[in-house]
């Protein structure tokens, strides 16, 4: 099947860069807004049969314009909401959750903020949530996630690109990473699709050099 991965819209907590991981979550800005109307036009031509967003508002609210325009009804699916920061949930410094991914590529999966989610618990929602999409459509479908979910899970589940590109490469928001195959086979990748809108906020925190293939070997 194919698989279209969006990042959500710019919202407020992008602009102050605050680690907004939990339910509801801020909604989108202006920019926002306006780059979710432009997903639109961007996928026209684009099949998919389904769509799916997290429970983080900023998802569905990036998702409606372009479900409203098919005339599709939008599927919740909580395992694919952003990687829980626990104690520095909105917190402007971002060393111990960006140290926790790091930590992951690395090979320890027991890594976490205080309060926030391991590699297991993280990659097992996820992956039960990707499950859930790929054994409810025959072909295509399409689903709004979250920056550090969206490249944790490509670094660890996606095919013919290093694992160190994934993780060094720009995921603005509203970024599209189109995969083709199923959880047996594997995901490779099509396309990752950046557009660099006016006011965007700068490039997402990386995670630190030395990321390892540990992941694409889970």
């Amino acid at each position: 099947m194919r698989l279209y991965l969006v990042r959500h819209g710019r919202t407020s907590s992008n602009v102050a860069r605050l680690l907004d991981t939990a339910v509801p979550g801020a909604d989108l800005d202006e920019v926002g807004r306006s780059q979710a109307e432009y997903l639109v036009e961007r996928l026209d031509g684009h099949h998919f049969e389904a769509v799916y967003a997290s429970d983080l508002v900023r998802t569905q609210q990036t998702l409606a314009p372009l479900a409203s325009a098919r005339g599709m009804e939008m599927t919740i699916l909580s395992g694919l909401r952003e990687i829980q920061a626990g104690e520095d949930e909105m917190s402007p410094v971002w060393q111990r959750y960006v140290g926790t991914l790091t930590a992951w590529g690395q090979g320890d999966f027991s890594a976490k903020v205080p309060g926030g989610e391991d590699a297991d618990t993280f990659f097992a929602r996820f992956d039960d949530a990707i499950a859930r999409i790929a054994t409810s459509v025959a072909s295509s479908a399409l689903l709004v996630s979250h920056g550090a979910a969206l490249r944790m899970w490509l670094a660890a589940s996606g095919r013919g690109m290093a694992v160190e590109d994934i993780i060094g490469r720009r995921m603005g928001n509203t970024t599209v990473v189109t995969l083709e195959g199923s959880p047996d086979t594997r995901w490779e990748f099509v396309d990752w699709d950046e557009v660099d809108q006016p006011g965007e906020w700068p490039v997402d925190p990386g995670l630190d050099a030395g990321v390892s293939e540990t992941l694409s070997t889970r």
